[in-house]
């Protein structure tokens, strides 16, 4: 019976012996495949345009102190390294950081900008560089389901005197153990016997980084068993600095909002707004003491804690003979020095992001975007966006005596006329608010702004329409296959009679509008809004021709990019290019153009859109604007839901929406509410009007105002206008006085 026991406790034993050798073959195999490729996923970065300098570019000096301080410049009485500036009236010195850009490198450079009259006056640079870039701006990342988020850093980047004080406090045993410490176990069982506090755990480093790379934070046996396992195997196949390495890289210091930090090359970023190897080792020794305890140690909530620990970390490094006495000294008379904090839980540009986000996923895995690493550089401009996030905010609350604005909401989308680069977006009045993103996502009907299509689908037929040709504006009824009768009216509810065809557009009116466009066919119209750059199918109904249809404001933003472009139809772009973390561009977003439209009856159509500005109903803008030619469309729906402004400049295109979530009335039209926001974004960000020069097959003819005939430019009550070429109209009133009348009439008396 005895011998029948021993032998079931001998195969027992083997049982359990080939048990724990499954599970450590297993482990090991896990520890060896992961650990040495691809360990962590890497958030991909976006950034926006770098900020070029040279002379003559126009720069304010406010704009580019907060282009420096967004990019985490400091700024110092005297430079000494890279990251620094120093002001000095209309004199900037820079110590540029330098960057990486997809077609060649941007050294760290000493430069001296002058500003004067708003404009970069002289630039002087260390190597008599002409063209200086700084580096791109980081807008926001594109993050895996976790929200880890860290900077990768190799060992040699580190500084050596963090690497000992991280060593001396969390694991003074590091580089004599094999993974585990017998005597930091010893230590934490006598500690807790005694049950006080001591300055160090029993984990040593190369258990922390399995715990918080394999496993989970529960506390129990035999998961403390299999970490002490997985420790000392990850220490047989990988070197003491390798696992540093790892740790350094994986430990969790900080939260912002949804996004975890992880590593110390982010949380130098994060807390000083600097690189690790920049930070003072009162800087570096408040990162070490984040390790027990980020959260309870946070320097922002709980100063005093954080520089108590700070200190403590100094005096243990100095104990265990890691950091000489007289550096810990100086180092513990030093403040916190932390930079201001991040608006956590609230992203920069999250309109522009989500744009972003969504372009890109047309040609990438959502999984590769998120994990792999990308630097992806866009067409941002911060200046303008912070120039329509604020125009937008202030119109809106100059309503507040209309107890509107509580609901009023908004969204603006501006690009470039020549390129289609999006450079802003605003997605709601509360620009940081990661929601709703009504410049992508809000359909609301467009009105007026569609009027355009109308008559460029007029203009499109020189031997039947330009822009002196009369239409009626008379009460208009159309008999539909129904029935039904559809009568609109006018926004002042008067008939204006026979009007010339460009003078109904600028002052939108929708009874000529509404029987010009039926006249023309419903599908034609259609057509033209898909040659502009609509995409949905929209149903060929009599009000389309009066914009009752759905948009949001980037569609009605590609089609306005149409017009601004002279009839070139380009693709909007928010994305220059991506780029792999070793530098190889993955993918480019070139320019893309395609000719829609003949230039000449642009050009006509712009002629139009210009009148808008100047005598029709947008005529604020001739004083909000003074002097600086623009072209637009206000847009009004009915009960006045929505207000509306699309319009151009030589170097920017825009357009903006107000309304209600609720679609309820508005109290504004398209010029007493989007119009104002539209010319105060231009007022401070476009520096090119329009250029009216007309293509070679349009010419300028005089005409009378009221009738449009033919007329000699001396004659009383005329205005140019332009004409395709081989359909001026006829001079058909001649107001010559004396020699030049009975001249005249002799002529006419010959050719008769």
């Amino acid at each position: 019976m005895k011998s029948l026991f021993k032998g079931l406790w001998w195969k027992l034993l083997l049982a359990m012996f080939l048990l724990f050798l499954s599970v450590a073959l297993y482990l090991d195999i896990s520890i060896r495949s992961t650990f040495a490729g691809k360990k962590w996923s890497i958030p991909s970065t976006v950034y926006a345009r770098p900020l070029e300098l040279y002379q003559g570019a126009e720069l304010t000096l406010s704009d580019l102190k907060a282009e420096l301080v967004q990019l985490g410049y400091h700024f110092v009485t005297r430079i000494k390294q890279p990251g620094q500036v120093k002001v000095d009236n209309q004199q900037v010195s820079i110590f540029t950081s330098g960057f990486q850009f997809v077609d060649e490198l941007e050294p760290p450079r000493q430069i001296t900008v002058t500003l004067n009259n708003n404009r970069v006056s002289r630039l002087e640079s260390n190597d008599g560089a002409a063209l200086i870039r700084l580096q791109p701006m980081a807008i926001g990342g594109i993050y895996p389901a976790h929200n880890e988020d860290r900077l990768l850093l190799q060992l040699a980047e580190v500084p050596l005197p963090l690497q000992n004080m991280l060593v001396a406090v969390e694991d003074d045993s590091f580089y004599s153990h094999f993974g585990i410490s017998l005597r930091g176990i010893a230590r934490a069982l006598i500690a807790n016997i005694k049950s006080a506090g001591i300055s160090q755990g029993a984990s040593t480093l190369t258990q922390q980084l399995i715990k918080n790379y394999y496993l989970s934070s529960e506390r129990t046996l035999s998961r403390k068993a299999q970490e002490a396992l997985m420790a000392m195997l990850l220490e047989l196949h990988f070197s003491k600095a390798e696992i540093l390495e790892g740790y350094i890289n994986e430990i969790y210091l900080g939260q912002d909002g949804p996004r975890a930090i992880h590593g110390f090359g982010l949380a130098s970023q994060y807390y000083f707004k600097r690189p690790l190897a920049e930070l003072s080792l009162a800087q570096q020794a408040l990162l070490v003491a984040l390790v027990r305890g980020a959260n309870y140690y946070n320097p922002w909530r709980n100063p005093e804690r954080a520089l108590k620990r700070r200190n403590l970390v100094l005096d243990i490094a100095v104990r265990e003979n890691h950091l000489a006495g007289d550096l810990a000294a100086k180092a513990k008379l030093q403040p916190l020095a932390i930079g201001e904090r991040n608006s956590a839980k609230r992203k920069r540009y999250p309109a522009y992001l989500d744009l972003v986000r969504r372009q890109l996923q047309r040609d990438y895995d959502v999984e590769d975007l998120s994990t792999n690493g990308l630097s992806i550089f866009t067409h941002f401009d911060p200046f303008v966006q912070n120039s329509a996030e604020s125009s937008l905010a202030a119109t809106i609350s100059k309503h507040e005596s209309s107890g509107l604005s509580a609901q009023l909401e908004g969204a603006v989308v501006i690009t470039r006329p020549n390129t289609g680069a999006v450079i802003a977006i605003v997605g709601g009045r509360d620009a940081r608010y990661a929601g709703f993103n009504r410049a992508v996502d809000a359909s609301r009907q467009v009105g007026s702004l569609l009027k355009p299509a109308v008559y460029l689908t007029a203009l499109e037929q020189p031997q039947v329409y330009d822009l002196a040709t009369k239409i009626s504006d008379e009460k208009y009824t159309l008999i539909q296959p129904n029935g039904d009768e559809w009568s609109p009216q006018n926004f002042d509810r008067k008939d204006h009679g026979e009007v010339l065809l460009y003078r109904a557009f600028a002052n939108s009116y929708n009874q000529s509008t509404a029987r010009l466009g039926n006249t023309l066919g419903l599908g034609n119209i259609v057509n033209t809004m898909r040659r502009l750059g609509a995409t949905k199918d929209y149903a060929q109904l009599p009000s389309i021709t009066l914009g009752a249809v759905e948009m949001t404001p980037v569609e009605v933003a590609q089609m306005y990019q149409t017009l601004s472009a002279d009839g070139f139809y380009t693709p909007l772009m928010a994305i220059d290019s991506v780029v792999a973390p070793g530098g190889k561009v993955l993918t480019s977003y070139p320019l893309a153009v395609e000719q829609r439209f003949d230039p000449a009856s642009i050009y006509l159509l712009r002629h139009a859109m210009q009148a808008v500005t100047h005598e029709g109903t947008g005529k604020a803008l001739e004083w909000l604007l003074p002097k600086f030619a623009v072209a637009g469309k206000t847009g009004t729906t009915n009960e006045l839901r929505d207000s509306w402004f699309a319009g151009f400049s030589g170097d920017m295109m825009a357009v903006v929406w107000i309304g209600r979530d609720d679609n309820a009335n508005t109290g504004l039209t398209g010029a007493s509410g989007a119009l104002r926001v539209w010319a105060n974004i231009l007022r401070q960000r476009s520096r090119l009007p329009i250029q009216n020069l007309p293509p070679e097959n349009v010419n300028i003819a005089w005409v009378d105002n009221d009738t449009g005939q033919g007329s000699q430019q001396s004659c009383a009550n005329t205005i140019p206008l332009p004409f395709i070429a081989g359909f001026e109209p006829e001079e058909e009133i001649r107001c010559r006085k004396g020699l030049e009348k009975v001249l005249d009439w002799f002529r006419d008396l010959i050719e008769k």
